[in-house]
């Protein structure tokens, strides 16, 4: 603490929060609240129950957006008046809290930061996250519905809504397959440098010989469309098979054939929902995933890099973006940005923000670098 320099910190933090701030387009945020503000207003909003819940969210993102900034700012602000104080009175306890808050506005800042890097076309959207099993066998699929595990903690220790379409459970343990959405605004592009080849090496538990065990499993991230996106599917495209909903050891969800399974005949895509007991409900959700998928192909295959959207699905040797590792030592290893933790176990109970910080920075950085 006696080091710290905080008229220089201080100074640095307003700094940073003006080119946020440029970045962020303040003034042109405001005007869009406004104009929503008197849309939102208007008697017939609810008319249109699909437009009203656009207007509605959008609103309500832009102004938790403009508050996390002022709110930001103001801290800031308290933070040298403190200061300024504290040194003035020699208040040494006073000059302690403030560098313990000068560190949470730190993190704070950064966090913020991040944000502006997320200027995608659909990086503001939900995301949809699909966790298949790869090579490994049961080990694989443990991995499986540990990383959906991760993923969901996640978004829990962030308050983010999280809905699980599909799971496809695994005979001795684990899950084939899953999709869930995680719905908060920037989820898809927090989440889509997760897209990839994710490995784990450990002593397995299914091993009656203790025997160390390398596994694999594909997370693929795309985003939620919203009603305007222009993905058409034609009736005669798709295929509907409808099936009993299943659990843990061929335990029944329910009694009738509601979960649906949709396949788009032209690329191969599949997807299942399970989630609701209505068929209709479940052909719905499943219809929104499958044209999320869809988008994401569309999108990657003009652009001529399909790895960029969905990841590397292969789940196998070679392929892989972040080693899990517990055994002979334990660290998690971004292979791409060359972040690493030293507790996996934290990682897994959900503590991504840094690895999802630097993903990010990382592909900043090899977009910038692929443009010059």
């Amino acid at each position: 603490m006696a080091g710290t320099d905080f008229d220089v910190e201080i100074k640095q933090l307003q700094a940073t929060m003006k080119t946020i701030g440029q970045v962020l387009d303040l003034d042109a945020m405001r005007i869009e609240i406004a104009e929503l503000e008197d849309q939102v207003g208007s008697p017939d909003l609810w008319d249109n129950q699909e437009n009203a819940q656009r207007i509605t969210g959008r609103l309500s993102q832009l102004n938790g957006e403009l508050e996390r900034f002022t709110s930001l700012d103001d801290r800031i602000e308290d933070l040298g008046v403190l200061v300024e104080l504290a040194q003035e009175e020699g208040d040494a306890d006073s000059l302690a809290d403030a560098q313990i808050e000068l560190d949470r506005i730190k993190k704070s800042v950064e966090s913020l930061e991040i944000r502006t890097l997320l200027n995608g076309e659909y990086d503001a959207r939900e995301a949809l996250v699909s966790i298949r099993s790869g090579a490994g066998g049961v080990d694989a699929a443990d991995f499986a519905q540990t990383l959906q595990r991760m993923y969901v903690r996640w978004a829990e220790q962030h308050g983010y809504p999280v809905e699980v379409y599909e799971t496809s459970y695994a005979e001795e343990a684990g899950i084939k397959s899953t999709t869930f959405a995680i719905k908060a605004p920037y989820a898809y592009g927090t989440l889509s440098v997760e897209a990839g080849t994710h490995r784990l090496v450990r002593i397995s538990p299914f091993d009656n010989q203790g025997r160390r065990q390398t596994s694999f499993a594909a997370v693929e991230v795309v985003p939620v469309l919203e009603q305007t996106d222009d993905i058409d599917i034609p009736d005669e495209e798709i295929r509907v098979d409808v099936y009993r909903s299943g659990g843990p050891g061929g335990q029944s969800v329910n009694t009738t054939d509601s979960a649906v399974r949709l396949t788009h005949i032209p690329t191969g895509t599949v997807v299942s929902c399970q989630n609701e007991k209505s068929q209709l409900q479940n052909k719905a959700s499943a219809m929104v995933v499958l044209k999320a998928k869809l988008l994401a192909l569309k999108k990657a295959e003009e652009k001529a890099h399909l790895d960029e959207m969905r990841g590397d699905v292969q789940a196998s040797w070679g392929d892989q973006m972040r080693n899990y590792v517990l055994n002979p030592y334990q660290i998690v290893k971004d292979l791409r940005t060359g972040h690493e933790a030293g507790n996996p176990q934290a990682v897994f109970d959900g503590d991504l923000d840094p690895f999802l910080e630097a993903g990010i920075r990382w592909r900043r950085g090899a977009e910038k670098a692929e443009a010059n």
